[in-house]
């Protein structure tokens, strides 16, 4: 064991600056350790059954030379009593290391850099500190559970339905992300599918905008199979703003220099978008077949090229569309096909709200998120949306 060194004063202790292990005093085994830097800190050089080890008591200043004794003899106490003080420091660590808020923020350093966009990842912390952070905040992350997340998102599910959809797909990410690095199970309380949409009413059902009539989900594929029959340009340009989920202006005033057949994208210009920017649509195979039964017109100089062209290759009016709903029977109008993607996206699969989000276009407002600013991610929307064009036609 450590021999007890002649016991140094405080002021003593203030003049030790030579880099190395200077022993202080008082207790056995105590030292002050000055690194190359000038940095220093105090360990307990001790035995801890047959291995010696060193134990960390803190910086010095910080810890003053009476605390560093009071420190080494506790240790030792606990030592005595046959407690292994590092893995009982180990083990607390953990317990700190990885609550709910270490990892959403591992979680949310990971991921800032590939979001690209300030105002995402504010958006990320602002509601996880509000909502999340004092409910579940402290607790170690393989502790939490379905009530945890019901606790945190289920008294705002009715007044502020958006912000708790999503509050839950990040609670949901962090977990699963937590999960991969082994701090909890698989099993992941914050999934909607199976589990929370046991206990809370659908998204659908509390914040659906209802000045926007949308046919059912479960009633899509019977409206689809009955617009199949109907012939005409309205009839195709009902099915394009179907298939892409795109507002029906958007749909009447395309035109053939914004597709990329190549690619297989529809790239509509700034100008034309509620909001002002450039989006890019990926078309699925179903919307590739139709735009092949269309011809291309010729057209003047004064006039546009329309993929869906009204009379005299003008533009269709704004409530062609609709009529023909009316025709159709549907007690409906056009964009609430964007409402039944909506409803698809979030209740029928696992796709990430962001994700769902830029299939919209929705502009960037207090109500809805603009994800990932400079990239479109056009080959994960194109997977989506090809599950939705299946969804459709299966």
């Amino acid at each position: 064991m450590p021999r007890i060194a002649k016991q140094l004063g405080a002021l003593q202790v203030r003049q030790l600056t030579k880099p190395g292990f200077h022993a202080v005093g008082g207790v056995a085994g105590l030292y002050l350790t000055v690194s190359e830097s000038g940095a220093r800190s105090w360990i307990l050089r001790t035995f801890i059954g047959l291995k010696r080890s060193d134990v960390g008591l803190g910086s010095f200043p910080a810890v003053s030379l009476a605390m560093a004794h009071q420190k080494a003899q506790a240790l030792k106490d606990q030592i005595k009593s046959g407690v292994n003080p590092i893995s009982e420091r180990r083990q607390q660590r953990q317990k700190i290391e990885w609550t709910f808020d270490k990892c959403a923020s591992d979680y949310i350093e990971l991921h800032r850099s590939s979001w690209k966009n300030k105002k995402h990842a504010a958006q990320w912390v602002s509601t996880l500190q509000t909502y999340a952070s004092p409910l579940i905040g402290r607790k170690h992350v393989r502790e939490v559970t379905v009530n945890d997340v019901l606790g945190v998102i289920e008294p705002h599910w009715q007044t502020k339905n958006e912000t708790m959809v999503r509050l839950r797909n990040r609670i949901e990410l962090v977990l699963s992300w937590a999960a991969s690095r082994g701090y909890r199970s698989k099993e992941n309380p914050a999934q909607w599918r199976g589990n929370l949409q046991h206990s809370l009413p659908k998204p659908s059902k509390v914040n659906m905008r209802k000045h926007h009539a949308f046919i059912p989900v479960k009633e899509m594929r019977a409206f689809v199979q009955r617009l199949e029959l109907v012939e005409g340009k309205t009839a195709k340009a009902l099915k394009w703003v179907i298939l892409t989920a795109c507002r029906s202006g958007e749909a009447r005033g395309a035109v053939w220099s914004e597709i990329d057949l190549q690619d297989g994208l529809w790239k509509i210009p700034g100008h034309r978008m509620k909001s002002g920017r450039d989006h890019t649509v990926p078309l699925t195979s179903e919307a590739l077949k139709l735009l092949q039964t269309l011809p291309r017109f010729a057209t003047d100089d004064d006039q546009q090229d329309y993929i869906f062209p009204g009379r005299s290759g003008k533009q269709l009016s704004d409530m062609s569309m609709t009529q023909l709903m009316r025709r159709m029977g549907a007690n409906a109008v056009p964009h609430g096909f964007r409402a039944s993607f909506t409803v698809w996206a979030s209740e029928m699969t696992n796709y990430e709200v962001e994700l769902r989000e830029m299939a919209l276009a929705h502009a960037l407002d207090d109500k809805t998120i603009e994800a990932y600013q400079r990239t479109t991610l056009v080959e994960k929307r194109r997977k989506m949306m090809a599950e939705w064009s299946e969804f459709l036609y299966s």
